[in-house]
């Protein structure tokens, strides 16, 4: 189970270095079910790693020029905030519920941006975005995110492509700024409740910093289209087999 749970890892971190996000949804599955993991402690577990291989995929993105930074900045301070009181509400909850609830909204996000995929996506500058909309959607991400101990990458993209129109190379880029920032402040608010496995914690993040190499450069040789959809379709598949998991 270590080696799957290891080369599951790797796939964490290739998923965030191509697609910005989805590490999260398959970290806290990794953990709880392969490594054996009790959920909160998953979720805390999720989160260290998730931030730390964001920040690494983070750099190929952001030489490239496909951060906006503002509109990160902004999302991503919203989401701190959030995040930090969703941390402490989630260690409050069963972990059955958390565990049921993640899966469904992973279902939801996906099929957002499967929807998205079809129309047309078109860039759109740092100075045509919303400051309230950024500001009011970075919170409800935040909420979730320290909740469930997602990134949040799955919700940042569709939420910057749905809601921002940023185009999906650039809000691939700028969600791993966000899902570092959220991660954070997630962790802080349910350190305190947890004890994490410091050899486990240390192991998985390796590897997955590992796989954000190999997914960035990947990343180069698909279109957009073919990005979103893959997104897309990842969460969703992922969701329903964490669903059929718990209800079976």
């Amino acid at each position: 189970m270590v080696v799957l749970g290891l080369a599951l890892s790797l796939v964490i971190g290739v998923s965030l270095g191509l697609l910005g996000g989805g590490g999260s949804t398959l970290t806290v599955p990794v953990i709880h079910y392969v490594f054996g993991v009790e959920t909160h402690e998953a979720i805390a577990l999720s989160l260290v790693v998730v931030g730390a291989t964001s920040l690494v995929a983070l750099i190929p993105h952001a030489r490239a020029g496909r951060v906006q930074w503002k509109t990160g900045l902004a999302f991503g301070l919203a989401c701190m905030v959030a995040a930090f009181f969703g941390g402490k509400l989630g260690g409050a909850l069963p972990g059955r519920f958390l565990i049921d609830a993640f899966a469904v909204l992973m279902v939801v996000a996906g099929g957002a941006m499967l929807v998205r995929a079809r129309k047309p996506l078109a860039t759109c500058q740092p100075e045509d975005v919303s400051l309230w909309s950024v500001l009011l959607i970075g919170v409800g991400v935040g909420l979730i995110t320290g909740t469930l101990g997602a990134g949040g990458g799955f919700i940042i993209v569709p939420a910057l492509t749905l809601v921002g129109g940023i185009a999906i190379r650039e809000a691939v880029g700028t969600s791993l700024l966000v899902i570092a920032m959220n991660s954070a402040a997630g962790f802080a608010g349910t350190a305190s409740k947890v004890h994490l496995d410091g050899r486990l914690l240390i192991g998985v993040t390796a590897v997955a910093v590992a796989g954000t190499f190999f997914g960035a450069r990947l990343g180069h040789r698909l279109s957009a289209q073919h990005l979103q959809r893959a997104f897309g379709w990842f969460v969703i598949v992922v969701g329903l087999l964490m669903l059929v998991r718990e209800l079976a």
